[in-house]
């Protein structure tokens, strides 16, 4: 599940027209980036969320058919947060599934991160980035199996106890789902991943590689520097 239903608000004027996972990048909007990603590593079904502007979306990939894809769309009239969303079409996954943050670029190695999952046996597993600065992040505490511990939404700087955030692309098994309550906007790092590890739940992380990287695209600051960082 790719979502983008972002409002985009601090990448305002370039949002007023287009949904902030349509932004150009390169030549090509971010969120077919995101795809090109999920394909090449064999992810051919997709559902993606939307609220803002999603005529934008939905006119450019249509069915997915041109890019040897298939997408579902759910368009949410009132916003309902990433655990939310991907509740309000949780008939659509009959096993383990991917959830990708559609507005963050990433070169993730999906199948590193697969492999790993397999291999914990957890109910979810959390592709970690190393940030210098975790203040804006969700931190992730771990414990010497890479189990996960504990949450912090967007530390102050007194409080910081991990610099391994939330990099937006996870692997989850369908029993999370049973966790998030319907209909009502829910968020996985702030509601659902701390009241899984409550109940002893075992959500692992994965710390991506030095190879592996992670853009934040929240302003026009973030996306001249991820311009700079492609060689745009």
């Amino acid at each position: 599940m790719l979502l983008a239903a972002g409002l985009g608000a601090r990448l305002r004027p370039l949002t007023d027209t287009v949904s902030k996972c349509m932004i150009p990048i390169a030549g090509k909007p971010l969120l077919e980036h995101n795809i090109d990603i999920l394909r090449s590593n064999g992810v051919t079904d997709l559902v993606i969320n939307l609220h803002h502007l999603p005529q934008t979306v939905m006119n450019h990939f249509g069915d997915g058919s041109g890019l040897g894809i298939r997408i579902n769309y759910s368009v949410e009239p009132e916003l309902l947060g990433t655990a939310g969303a991907v509740k309000k079409v949780e008939q659509v996954f009959d096993g383990p599934f991917f959830v990708w943050y559609g507005d963050n670029l990433s070169t993730c190695r999906l199948d590193r991160l697969w492999q790993f999952h397999q291999s914990k046996r957890g109910v979810a597993t959390i592709a970690l980035h190393y940030r210098e600065d975790p203040t804006r992040s969700g931190i992730v505490g771990l414990d010497e199996n890479d189990r996960v511990t504990r949450f912090f939404e967007k530390p102050r700087p007194d409080q910081v106890f991990s610099h391994w955030v939330n990099a937006g692309i996870l692997v989850l098994e369908r029993e999370v789902l049973d966790a998030i309550p319907a209909g009502v906007v829910a968020d996985f790092g702030c509601d659902i991943f701390p009241a899984l590890v409550e109940r002893d739940s075992a959500i692992f992380g994965y710390r991506m590689a030095e190879d592996e990287s992670l853009w934040w695209i929240d302003t026009p600051q973030d996306l001249a520097r991820v311009e700079e960082s492609l060689g745009v």
